[in-house]
């Protein structure tokens, strides 16, 4: 399933999370493995501070196994469905793992590349100011 968080850094945490994503440390452990990196680069940060990005999670309850990972750093907003449920074909059993390869929200990650601004560029630049802004 594809789920659309909103998140804000944690105050303080800016250089923390800017080290964890350049030394590959973000959600090492974890059976998501890469998609913490990928998350992070595609992530877009609105005005407010409020950053947003669609994950693919396995899990019975969302983020169950990504959240505390996520939690490290982020105070986690919102974590809805990126589409309808009954339209994934992980979710609905007819192809597990379907979420791998799948494009049903292609339409909305490219949406999603127009909200806001980068936000590996913002959290880069508060890191290199000292962090402190939490407007990531």
């Amino acid at each position: 399933m594809r789920y659309l968080v909103k998140a804000r850094v944690k105050a303080g945490r800016e250089q923390a999370l800017m080290r964890a994503i350049q030394d590959g440390a973000l959600g090492r452990g974890s059976v998501a493995g890469d998609e913490y990196q990928y998350d992070m680069e595609q992530a877009r940060v609105e005005e407010n501070g409020t950053a947003r990005w669609v994950e693919t999670c396995f899990c019975a309850t969302p983020l169950a196994e990504e959240r505390p990972y996520w939690e490290e750093y982020f105070e986690l907003l919102e974590v809805k469905d990126a589409h309808a449920r009954k339209n994934c074909r992980d979710w609905n059993g007819t192809e597990p793992w379907a979420c791998c390869d799948c494009d049903c929200t292609k339409r909305l990650e490219e949406r999603l590349r127009h909200w806001g601004d980068s936000f590996l560029n913002t959290l880069r630049m508060q890191a290199d100011a000292g962090g402190g802004s939490h407007t990531a």
